[in-house]
């Protein structure tokens, strides 16, 4: 399982014209799924994500979390985030995760990150064609995979 956070100062998705999910402050978290991922690394990158300290300090020192600093968290799901590049010019996304597997495990992914005690906890919508405007903040880009923790 993949996830790219943003930090942002704000993030929002837009299906046909509709706001389905907002954050002010944050982080917007795309959100990927492959084949063997289970609730385990759902739950891992939601406590990683909720303690990930990028958020400054006091002294301007990227010390503190969302949880303590506050935000919400807009979760994307991306199944782009297993594209293949190594043949050809056209992505495979073979390793990508069915409809069936990663829609409950990014619904799972949001829900931990409320049990984690993240404050404001909104999602797009899964396999919609979604419009997401992305106000980066810093800009601060972090990638976690459940691959490079275990």
């Amino acid at each position: 399982m993949r996830v790219v956070l943003q930090r942002v100062q704000r993030g929002s998705v837009t299906i046909e014209g509709q706001v389905v999910g907002s954050v002010e402050r944050g982080y917007v978290a795309l959100v990927g799924v492959t084949h063997a991922d289970t609730r385990a690394e759902a739950e891992l990158l939601a406590r990683k994500t909720a303690n990930l300290r990028v958020f400054e300090d006091e002294q301007g020192k990227m010390n503190r979390s969302i949880l303590e600093a506050g935000g919400g968290v807009l979760v994307v799901s991306q199944f782009t985030l297993y594209a293949d590049m190594r043949r050809g010019r056209r992505p495979s996304f073979i390793d990508a995760a069915q409809p069936d597997l990663a829609a409950p495990l990014v619904d799972y992914f949001a829900e931990r990150l409320r049990a984690e005690g993240v404050g404001r906890v909104e999602q797009g919508v899964f396999g919609a064609m979604m419009t997401v405007e992305i106000v980066n903040d810093g800009p601060v880009t972090i990638l976690l995979d459940t691959a490079d923790l275990a």
